[in-house]
């Protein structure tokens, strides 16, 4: 079975786990929630979700593709170099990369957002653009591999085209 990542770390928005948590799964994706450690992560909320994998031993020639939820934990988990490593080896790959809300921040320190189209939670759009990314206040955004959106009120239209790139 395939497997998808997705990252996890305290202070997640769990709209953003969850959705594409059951979502993937239902297309035929076995889920690997990845966190800097092997541990249960809290939500902004207080809904608790263990995470199957440490970033750092992920192998990302076994993962077809990568979700990062938005909430404060992009800004936990752009902390830990394991994490980035893990973003930039999918990005390189082509491999489908969906992120929203603050999740721009992640691809930032990633170093992979210049020159590419995409789009965030508003207050980050300075941060991306700073980045040398091209800001779209639109969703989905979709830039080859990469399929971003920009709140809880974009993810009707978000996982589409992130599925249909797993294929």
């Amino acid at each position: 079975m395939k497997r998808v990542a997705i990252l996890i770390e305290d202070l997640f928005n769990e709209f953003e786990l969850i959705y594409p948590y059951y979502r993937v799964q239902e297309a035929g994706f076995e889920v690997l929630l990845v966190g800097p450690e092997a541990k249960v992560y809290k939500s902004k909320s207080g809904v608790a979700m263990r995470a199957t994998a440490a970033a750092g031993e992920v192998d990302p020639t076994e993962v077809a593709g990568l979700v990062i939820p938005g909430g404060y934990a992009p800004d936990r988990l752009r902390r830990h170099e394991a994490v980035l490593e893990l973003v930039r080896a999918v990005d390189r790959a082509k491999k489908p990369l969906a992120a929203i809300c603050h999740a721009g921040w992640v691809m930032i320190s990633a170093g992979i957002v210049k020159g590419r189209r995409l789009t965030g939670y508003f207050s980050i759009k300075d941060d991306l653009v700073n980045a040398g990314a091209i800001y779209l206040d639109e969703a989905p955004v979709v830039d080859g591999n990469l399929v971003t959106a920009r709140d809880p009120g974009d993810l009707p239209v978000w996982l589409g085209p992130f599925l249909k790139l797993l294929g």
